[in-house]
């Protein structure tokens, strides 16, 4: 075999190994919340359930950020005791009463997912950017769904070129530093969106964590954001 068709070869298999990449990370959506026991599935980094609040849930949202100023508050939570933390925490009312429930339901959710006894959950109002850059968690995986405001920015792992992660950015803007080629590129939740984002921890994801950042905030706005994350027990 000639060096130049060994050459030829070479780039065929990375060709390929490139492609396989890209389909073995494709995302999963659905309007159902049986989606998000398919973030087991190893060709994705990313599960959403679509969904649409209802009424009574936006108002009660739109009610907890005009009564609360806390930017961020911190819990450690049980599908058990979840209700009872935040009423401790927040005070009883009917909007907690109401937000509470669909808090409730998410750990429940979550914990049962993965087999957890308890969750780490984090209820943030934010009125810029968290995480401003594109980056991924060196976590196993983490619930996320935006309440209120403008929701989560991710990249399709096909786009992205991850050696512009971090300082391979070389102190450029990620619009301009190569690690997407298009703004098209850019993917972003919905308001009321349920995702499962995969971190650098998850089995054999090493490489594949979802990429994803905060999206940036017009002045005025404020976003209610949820997560929840693996603890220790």
């Amino acid at each position: 075999m000639s060096a130049l068709t060994i050459d030829a070869k070479i780039n065929d298999d990375v060709d390929v190994g490139r492609n396989l990449s890209a389909l073995s990370r494709s995302p999963v959506e659905n309007t159902t919340p049986n989606v998000l026991s398919d973030i087991y599935r190893e060709d994705t980094n990313i599960v959403i359930w679509q969904r649409n609040l209802s009424n009574e849930l936006t108002d009660a949202v739109n009610d907890f950020l005009q009564t609360n100023t806390t930017r961020a508050t911190v819990l450690v939570v049980t599908p058990e005791n979840t209700h009872d933390v935040l009423k401790d925490t927040f005070g009883e009312s009917d909007t907690l009463t109401t937000l509470g429930n669909d808090i409730t339901l998410l750990v429940d959710m979550f914990c049962c997912l993965f087999d957890l006894k308890q969750a780490g959950l984090r209820l943030t109002i934010l009125d810029r950017a968290m995480c401003p850059r594109f980056h991924v968690d060196r976590i196993p995986c983490r619930l996320v769904t935006t309440y209120q405001g403008i929701a989560t920015e991710w990249l399709n792992h096909a786009v992205v070129d991850r050696t512009k992660l971090g300082a391979g950015n070389q102190g450029k803007a990620d619009e301009q530093s190569g690690l997407f080629n298009n703004l098209k590129d850019i993917d972003r939740l919905d308001e009321g969106d349920v995702a499962l984002l995969k971190g650098e921890h998850w089995d054999e994801t090493e490489g594949a964590g979802l990429v994803h950042r905060s999206p940036p905030v017009s002045a005025g706005e404020r976003r209610l954001l949820l997560t929840l994350d693996f603890i220790s027990d």
